[in-house]
């Protein structure tokens, strides 16, 4: 039976507290500029990192992921029907009364609301940074889903709306929050001390995937085309240098990058996780999972056999990466499904009816060792300056994008392959999959709404953006539906 889990919005440690309502949040806030506990509303700002995480394939990446070309949550008889939230999400069929939806609004605008309040209450010179960098990433994923940014300064009366910047001035806004942190974030590198922290190579990598998504961002369009700036690529390749100069490497095993081992390329890792969403619910029943999500098989055809990233099949025993073909237990002995039979993983997968054995499976986290979930890691920075060659940038380092990605497939175990626009999109997903990042590539490469893939076959370019939820246009005037929605 699946159980989801539902987000509590609380702030805590305020003193004579009204409760008002932002948009369809509720919020408490202090009378007449009373204190709060700065430390505390820091560690819930950073609790809220858990909402990007989400759980039972929900929170941000919960639409990032199931929406696009990589992943799909089938029904499987009556099993993960759930009234239907995520077959329409797979097939581009969702409004504006998605619940799913509706949370991710909340929790991301409470984020904001956080440290908002902590900016106001006199923190630290460290305390600012740190809201500040987390006010810009939670920001990111607002402009990023939903295009409009409610903003609600601390001490305005419930008699006023907030403000509703467009996607443009929140871009600005966010961009003058993470270059304010900067020079009071501690600098950060591989196997820092506290890999939960938000640090100055978060703040550089994030920087740089704000510049390479400026184009979206501040398009008149939200849907393209867009038109990518070579000053804007060169923001993105000055950032991307600056997390490199820190340190952070390759690890030489792929999947040493989502288990405690791993320390090379992580960047900032979420660990107060319940590891619902992506370790093991899409593993069969009888091997001890919920038997939900799974690839599809164009995605899966994007690999080759020896690239590390695919995955490793024992002889005996689960592995890691895709889950193809017979699944068998360390003994050797073969793990059974519904019908008795032996389990074995088949490629076909439908948005619903199919059997308990559909679909291969992807498992990149190791159940047996909490190494926290990566937000940003290393390789997507690499990538993210490739690409950003690509459109126009000037190459720095003697670095070309062709010499970035023969770099990062020969760790990988990948073939030479050149580097182009064309071949871009597909190398981060072999690189990036299943790591919250998938709609957002495939929008700047202009795939999301323009292409198909199985049990997608609608194509409209008002699905580049979620709408704003329904609760939040009845609260706030300032709100204009997002295009295509009622």
């Amino acid at each position: 039976m699946l159980f989801l889990a539902v987000s509590m919005l609380m702030l805590g440690a305020c003193t004579d507290l009204n409760v008002e309502y932002l948009d369809s949040i509720k919020i408490e806030q202090s009378e007449g500029g009373g204190s709060i506990d700065i430390e505390a509303n820091l560690n819930s700002a950073y609790n809220k990192l858990g909402d990007i995480v989400g759980s039972s394939y929900t929170g941000v990446s919960g639409l990032n992921e199931p929406t696009s070309d990589e992943m799909i949550i089938p029904t499987r008889s009556t099993d993960w029907g759930n009234g239907g939230v995520f077959r329409e999400l797979h097939s581009h069929g969702w409004d504006a009364g998605h619940s799913y939806i509706l949370d991710v609004w909340n929790d991301l605008n409470q984020g904001v609301y956080y440290c908002t309040q902590i900016l106001a209450a006199g923190p630290t010179e460290l305390q600012a940074a740190e809201a500040h960098a987390l006010r810009g990433f939670f920001l990111y994923n607002i402009i990023d889903l939903f295009g409009q940014v409610p903003f609600r300064e601390v001490g305005q009366g419930v008699d006023v709306d907030p403000v509703v910047w467009t996607r443009s001035e929140a871009f600005d806004y966010a961009v003058n929050d993470l270059e304010t942190a900067m020079s009071d974030l501690p600098v950060g590198g591989p196997g820092y001390e506290d890999l939960t922290k938000v640090t100055q190579a978060f703040a550089h990598a994030l920087l740089a995937r704000f510049y390479l998504n400026k184009a979206v961002y501040k398009a008149d369009v939200p849907a393209g085309p867009y038109s990518f700036g070579a000053s804007d690529m060169d923001m993105v390749i000055e950032h991307c240098d600056a997390v490199a100069d820190m340190g952070f490497d390759y690890e030489s095993n792929y999947f040493d990058n989502f288990n405690a081992t791993g320390v090379s390329e992580k960047i900032l890792i979420y660990t107060r996780w319940w590891n619902g969403m992506w370790i093991w619910p899409q593993l069969h029943n009888s091997q001890g999972g919920w038997n939900g999500a799974t690839t599809l098989g164009s995605f899966y055809d994007i690999f080759e056999d020896a690239d590390q990233r695919i995955g490793t099949k024992p002889a005996t025993g689960r592995g890691f990466g895709f889950l193809v073909g017979a699944q068998l237990k360390d003994d050797g002995t073969p793990y059974y499904n519904r019908t008795g039979d032996p389990l074995v993983y088949t490629r076909e997968i439908l948005l619903s009816g199919n059997p308990d054995y559909a679909g291969f499976r992807a498992l990149k986290y190791d159940p047996n060792s909490d190494g926290g979930f990566v937000l940003m890691r290393f390789a997507d920075v690499r990538l993210m300056k490739a690409e950003a060659i690509l459109r126009g940038g000037s190459a720095t380092n003697g670095e070309t994008a062709q010499s970035i990605v023969d770099e990062l497939r020969e760790v990988r175990g990948a073939s030479q392959m050149t580097a182009s626009l064309d071949m871009m999109l597909d190398e981060r997903g072999r690189e990036m999959y299943w790591e919250g990042i998938r709609r957002t590539d495939q929008i700047r490469f202009e795939t999301f709404t323009k292409t198909t893939w199985e049990q997608k076959t609608l194509e409209d370019d008002n699905k580049v953006l979620f709408p704003i939820p329904q609760q939040a246009m009845d609260s706030n005037p300032n709100f204009t539906q997002n295009p295509g929605y009622k």
